[in-house]
Parts: C-alpha cells; sequence; structure tokens
C-alpha cells in the first residue's frame, strides 16, 4: 500500500469522531449540547473545548435511511434511487445546506432496494439459513451523488449515537455488518476508502472498474459482477471475430469508463484494430460536451462505434445524437445493450456486446406488486414514486398541482422498470449480494451440530469476520 494511502487509513481510524465532528453533519448542534450537559469556551482560533466527559459530538441531524428495519445483524445497502443531487456552491462562510436528492425516481434502483428487502425477507424466513436470526437493513439513497454516498458511508461506520464519552471503546464495529452497493464505480471507490479501514464487508452488485479488484486499496470490496478487465478483452475479441480493423470509442467520463475504455483500447491494439477516435463524456457535463461527440460520431469514418458507457450516460448521447442522425453505424457496447429503452432509437438496431445473463427469482414479482395507497403512505419515497406513476398524489402530499388518488390505481397495469421482470439480471447480482452476507454471517454465529443447525444471535462479531468467512 501506497504511504499516502496508508496515511489516509490511519486518518480514518484514529479520527473519525473529529472528521464526523467537522463535516456539520446537516442541522442544529443546540440540542445535542443541551441533552449532554456541555459548556464551552471558543478559542482565539474558534476551536471548541468542552468542559465536559464528551469526547466529540455529531453537530446536526443523522441522515435517515429510505427503508429500514431492526434485527439481529444489520445490512446496509446505498443505491441511487433519485437520479439527481442540485449543484451547490459553497461559500465557506456559513453552514452548508444539508445534502438533498432531487430529479425524479430511478424506478430501476428502487426495484433493485425492493429486492434486497425480499431477499432479506426471505432469509429471515428460512429454517436453513441463519435460522432464529433476524436480520434487519439500513438502506439509503446516494442520490447518483458522491458526495451523498460519503456522507452515508461515514454514517455506517459511525453508527448513530449523537454523542460519545471519554472512556467509550472507539473500535467498536459500526452499525451495519456489511454493505450493499453502490452501483456506480466511482461511488464504490469513495464508499470502499471510508469504510475499508474498518474491514466492513462492501457487496457492490454493478460496480465493474477493474481499479477495484486491487485488495491493497480496496480490502474489503467484493462484487456480483465480473471485472471490466474481462469484458474488455472480450469486446476486443468480438471486434475481430467480425473483421472490424476501423472503429470508433466513446466511453462515460468516470472511473468505469476510462478505465475499462483504457483495458479495450489495450486489447484493440494487440488484436491489430485501429480507432479513428476516443471521447469522452458524462450525464452531468455541459450540452455542448455531449453535443461535441455526437458530431464527432457523425463526421467519422468509422461505421463501427464501441461504447464503454453507463446506461444513464449513454442516453444522453443517444438523444443527441437522435435530433440528426447519422448514416446507420454497428453499435458494440457492455451492460446498456440489454436496455429496453434502445428500442426508441432506429439507429442502434443490431447492436451486439456482452449483458449479464437473464435470471427468475421466484416470488420476487408478487412482493414488487404488493403496493397498495395504504402501503405506500408509510414510505415518502414509495409515496413519491406511486404519485409519479399514477400522476395522483395521496392525502396530505406535497403535489398539490396533482389530482387526488380515487383508489383505482392498479400497480399490476403499470409499465415501468419496477413491474418489469422480464430479464431480472442486475436484481439477480443485489439478490446474491444479500445472500454472500448472510451466509458469511451465518459462518460466523451458526454451528452445525447432529444434522441440526443452531444459531446465536447474541455473538458479537466484528465486520471485519464476516469478511474473512
Amino acid at each position: 500500500m501506497e504511504i499516502s494511502a496508508l496515511c489516509i487509513g490511519l486518518i480514518l481510524s484514529l479520527g473519525l469522531c473529529d472528521l464526523n465532528s467537522a463535516l456539520a453533519l446537516n442541522g442544529s448542534e443546540d440540542g445535542v449540547k443541551q441533552r449532554a450537559g456541555l459548556t464551552e469556551d471558543r478559542t482565539g482560533a474558534g476551536v471548541s473545548t468542552q468542559t465536559s466527559s464528551v469526547k466529540c459530538k455529531l453537530q446536526g441531524t443523522t441522515r435517515l435511511p429510505v427503508f429500514s428495519m431492526d434485527g439481529d445483524y444489520v445490512i446496509g445497502g446505498v443505491l441511487s434511487i433519485h437520479y439527481y443531487m442540485p449543484t451547490v456552491k459553497h461559500d465557506y462562510a456559513t453552514m452548508p445546506e444539508p445534502l438533498r436528492c432531487t430529479g425524479s425516481i430511478n424506478t430501476r434502483e428502487l426495484r433493485f432496494s425492493r429486492a434486497m428487502i425480499f431477499a432479506i425477507e426471505e432469509i429471515n424466513n428460512s429454517t436453513e439459513l441463519l435460522p432464529g436470526i433476524k436480520l434487519g437493513y439500513h438502506i439509503y439513497d446516494a442520490c447518483a451523488s458522491v458526495p451523498v454516498a460519503v456522507h452515508v458511508a461515514f454514517q455506517l461506520s459511525n453508527a448513530l449515537d449523537p454523542v460519545f464519552y471519554t472512556g467509550h471503546n472507539c473500535s467498536q464495529s459500526g452499525m451495519v455488518m456489511a454493505v450493499v452497493g453502490e452501483s456506480e464505480s466511482t461511488s464504490s471507490i469513495s464508499i470502499s476508502r471510508i469504510i475499508g479501514p474498518f474491514n466492513i464487508p462492501q457487496v457492490s452488485y454493478l460496480a465493474t472498474c477493474a481499479c477495484l479488484s486491487d485488495k491493497q486499496q480496496y480490502p474489503s470490496f467484493f462484487r456480483t459482477i465480473p471485472s471490466d478487465q474481462f469484458r474488455a478483452d472480450q469486446l476486443a475479441k468480438l471486434v475481430k471475430h467480425f473483421g472490424w480493423t476501423w472503429i470508433g470509442a466513446v466511453r462515460s467520463d468516470s472511473d468505469y469508463g476510462n478505465s475499462g475504455m483504457a483495458s479495450f483500447l489495450d486489447a484493440a491494439r494487440k488484436e491489430g484494430i485501429c480507432v479513428e477516435y476516443s471521447e469522452s463524456f458524462y450525464r452531468t457535463h455541459p450540452r455542448s460536451r455531449i453535443q461535441k461527440v455526437a458530431d464527432v460520431i457523425r463526421r467519422s469514418t468509422a461505421m463501427v462505434v464501441v461504447a464503454f458507457t453507463s446506461r444513464k450516460d449513454l442516453m444522453f448521447l443517444l438523444e443527441e445524437l437522435s435530433l440528426e442522425p447519422s448514416p446507420p453505424r454497428q453499435w458494440i457496447g457492455t451492460d446498456w445493450v440489454t436496455e429496453p429503452d434502445l428500442l426508441r432509437f432506429s439507429f442502434c438496431a443490431g447492436t451486439i456486446g456482452f449483458g449479464i445473463q437473464k435470471s427468475v427469482i421466484p416470488g420476487l414479482r408478487d412482493f414488487l406488486l404488493d403496493l397498495s395507497p395504504s402501503k405506500v403512505a408509510a414510505s415518502p419515497v414509495l409515496t413519491e414514486f406511486w404519485e409519479d406513476a399514477f400522476n395522483c398524489r395521496l392525502g396530505k402530499s406535497a403535489a398539490i398541482d396533482k389530482r387526488l388518488c380515487d383508489g383505482t390505481e392498479d400497480i399490476k397495469t403499470l409499465r415501468s422498470p419496477y413491474t418489469d421482470t422480464s430479464q431480472l439480471r442486475i436484481t439477480n447480482m443485489v439478490y446474491k449480494a444479500v445472500y454472500a452476507i448472510a451466509h458469511a454471517i451465518h459462518k460466523a454465529v451458526c454451528q452445525e451440530t447432529n444434522s441440526t443447525t443452531q444459531c446465536d444471535k447474541f455473538t458479537r462479531i466484528e465486520s471485519k469476520e464476516v469478511s474473512l468467512k
């Protein structure tokens, strides 16, 4: 491990309380002071010196999970249920506003989060896996934002205690045994750098960057999906198989896209394939940047385009290309080639690539459709999903511009990525991630005796024990 990485690990390990205090996590600290009976003096440098037994405190309120249930052992989840977080400009003179998720709901990731809950409930009802043990979950919305993912990672590492007293053990494990997520490689890297030094296992279902296979940097990172290193080699061999030796390339300007494309270009060179252009873009870039990439594709002489992009990024490029379609080109891609949205773009006809195998998860569809106005009312996220899906509002909802839902709404008739269980590719990777963690906990707390399984829910285990299993 490089010295800089080691220093980061030591800082995180030794100073998490102070880091959380410095981060000023959303809100007022007055209530915490009063409850803890604190008195303080301000030094000239603006540093607070406590005169009580409190060693450090959480400034503000914690970030609440979108779905949660208590259990003997808790699994964390970090998914991008909303698409965006508004851009905030900091003046470093006033307390920053709390990070808020905005934009429409990503119904695909909502399905992933519900699949995670389904898997946990299935395990809790099992007589073979963790019998007598109740798994809980704390699932957070990262809003497709690295700052929010980092915020959540600190919270998952640090538990929810508002104050920390002198003499308490700061080396205890965090609030979760392991974390499922995130879908994007960049966010997964950020999360892993925070929870890794505490040996909290992280199991991603979609982060494929080959860089995450480096166990020196990411010792507690695991995944249920193959690394991009294998995919890059496969794509190069596929291009060579069809005799395409003059191609163009586009990629997401992210850890996933840049690392994956670098591996592909190296593999393509070894196969004797020439690349006319290699362009990068990201969905939050100015439209002019995406227009430039579209124009390069239109003007190019290469009739084959290899796209190492995320599904969300590619849709922005395809929308731009559809405004002035170029001559038909052969598109070659990664996981996005299985997306139904591609059918909207006629110039993508004939696209080929490598995707995750389709799967069947018995019982999941019924679980996803088991929603009604009374059931979604307890969850702000499910309420938002219901109101967006049926263009109506429930009860005292803030969506006053919509008609009241009249009870005729039927989720079984809804056409949405949330209800689409025809393929269950990445959803199955989420399902597998939960089961992988459950099996690790089972090995740590259960004993096989005389063909029976005995599990002790009072066994105290550290997160690192789950990693080692």
